[in-house]
């Protein structure tokens, strides 16, 4: 695990309310009973506590545009976050309509991720409701797969109105479970290391399978959840709705921990994936990065109920095949990333791209990063990594 402000983006989640319903949402969307939507005041005073944080402040959901009062929150980041290139802003582009100015007004294009699900055969999501307690018997090799988690390790912190939490999913499950909350949201606690996550792991990441390998990860398209016996338990206590509308579907002990078992030593590889299970890549969950529409043709409705009713969740063959042969494009540098890398990190940076690496491709992240931390006078923190591999990877820089 990283310590959180290692961060590139730190999330402030402004609701939980989705207009979608995606199978193993991170989110879990349909599990809450009733959805929160934060308060300008809680806004003002999550962007407040991440003074002297270095890192960009995320603007998330559920789907934030849901948020009644999502222009005055972007008033507010303009406001509170003058620099603009630490905006960021995720949306399934649900009112683009409706906010596109605003939006654009707000954030840079690269700092918008939409992902609209309207393309049927693309996107696939790790399960996290397969409780890694509940199915793997080693406590051992538990704690070596959540201490190298690819979400903590790739993607970011949270503010919801519970509190701050060291992962986006520990915050979300702390809702749906009716978990102990947070840290206060007060100046610096960003500031808390690894050593310092111990009670929200013991809570949220003993209830979570993010870090567990799966060799077939399901379409977010699927119409239901997978869990363990023991959480589906938990979902029916917390009153899930998703769960009452039979959209919870138990994945059995044996079944959940195959993959894992499959080899006998579990070996850590790069941020997050492993050596001993190369199949398992739950990061590279779409072949293309969007930041506007134009993925796929169905429209919201469609995509809803096709979430709803569309796959019983079994793979055929060429779906197993897509899950294994999904890769991002090779990391490479463009005129268009290292503009935005001398902007964002610093000219140094691109100087030892330049003399050291030019127009080289990289098909695995490792590769890129080993070589530009070495060349890179005082080497690379660990923001600076996950920024590189960014830019070097986002078509928007192709």
């Amino acid at each position: 695990m990283k310590d959180i402000k290692d961060n590139v983006v730190i999330q402030i989640e402004i609701t939980n309310a989705c207009n979608l319903s995606c199978a193993n949402c991170s989110r879990l969307v349909g599990h809450h009973k009733k959805p929160f939507f934060m308060t300008l005041d809680e806004v003002r005073n999550a962007i407040k506590s991440l003074d002297g944080y270095k890192g960009k402040i995320g603007l998330m959901g559920g789907e934030p545009t849901l948020h009644p009062e999502f222009s005055e929150i972007c008033d507010i980041y303009q406001e509170m976050v003058p620099d603009k290139r630490r905006r960021a802003l995720w949306t399934d582009g649900f009112k683009w309509d409706q906010y596109k100015n605003k939006i654009n007004e707000t954030f840079d294009d690269d700092m918008i991720s939409y992902n609209d699900h309207s393309k049927p055969s693309e996107g696939w999501h790790q399960p996290v409701l397969v409780s890694i307690n509940d199915v793997v018997k080693d406590k051992k090799k538990m704690w070596q797969l959540i201490d190298n988690c690819w979400v903590q390790i790739r993607w970011s912190a949270s503010i919801t109105p519970k509190g701050a939490f060291f992962c986006e999913i520990a915050a979300a499950l702390d809702h749906v479970l009716d978990g102990p909350g947070g840290w206060k949201v007060e100046p610096g606690w960003w500031k808390k290391t690894t050593k310092d996550y111990t009670k929200q792991k013991n809570f949220s990441c003993m209830n979570c399978s993010a870090a567990l390998p799966m060799q077939s990860i399901p379409n977010n398209h699927h119409n239901f959840d997978y869990c363990s016996e023991e959480m589906h338990a938990r979902l029916k206590s917390a009153g899930s709705p998703k769960l009452k509308d039979n959209r919870v579907k138990i994945l059995g002990k044996i079944e959940a921990i195959t993959y894992l078992d499959s080899v006998p030593k579990v070996e850590e590889g790069f941020r997050g994936f492993l050596d001993s299970h190369p199949e398992w890549r739950p990061s590279e969950y779409r072949t293309k990065a969007w930041h506007a529409p134009g993925e796929g043709s169905l429209s919201p409705k469609e995509v809803m109920k096709l979430q709803k009713s569309g796959s019983d969740g079994s793979l055929n063959d060429k779906e197993k095949g897509q899950i294994t042969e999904v890769r991002l494009s090779d990391a490479y540098f463009t005129e268009a990333s290292k503009k935005v890398i001398k902007s964002d990190i610093g000219e140094h940076v691109v100087i030892a791209i330049e003399k050291h690496i030019g127009d080289l491709h990289f098909s695995e992240e490792s590769s890129l990063i080993e070589l530009l931390s070495n060349v890179t006078p005082g080497g690379l923190t660990q923001r600076e990594k996950d920024l590189v591999l960014k830019y070097a990877t986002d078509p928007i820089y192709r």
